[in-house]
This record gives structure tokens, C-alpha cells and sequence, in this order.
């Protein structure tokens, strides 16, 4: 099982820009890209302080996925 994500999503939805959205949560923009492309797993911190500026449940953004 892989962990997913619909950060990009969110983020397009929002307007916001990954560096908006890297500060906002206290990571480079990097960590952000990392993130929307499945490259980085956050912490559970990261994952909380995007769950909260997004105002969604975590596990409205962050899900496991059976990989093929």
C-alpha cells in the first residue's frame, strides 16, 4: 500500500500557490512538490498543519491506496 494525497487538488481549488502553502505550514516549496508527487511522506505534524489550513480531516487528504 502506497500513501496518497489531494493536496494539489485542494491547492488549485484554493488558489494557492505551493510556496503559499509551504509557508503557511513551515516547509520549503520543494517539500510541498515532493508531497503532491508522492515522493515524501510527511509527519504526522505536516500532515495535521495541512489538514488545518485546509480545514478538511486528514483523512479527507491523506489515504492509503492499494498499489497495482
Amino acid at each position: 500500500m502506497t500513501i496518497s494525497n489531494r493536496v494539489r487538488e485542494l491547492r488549485a481549488r484554493c488558489n494557492v500557490t505551493q510556496s503559499d502553502l509551504a509557508e503557511a505550514v513551515g516547509v520549503t516549496r520543494q517539500t510541498i512538490a515532493a508531497l503532491e508527487k508522492g515522493s515524501y511522506i510527511p509527519s504526522l505534524l505536516l500532515a495535521m498543519q495541512i489538514s488545518k489550513y485546509f480545514k478538511q480531516p486528514i483523512e479527507e487528504i491523506f489515504f492509503e491506496e492499494e498499489e497495482a
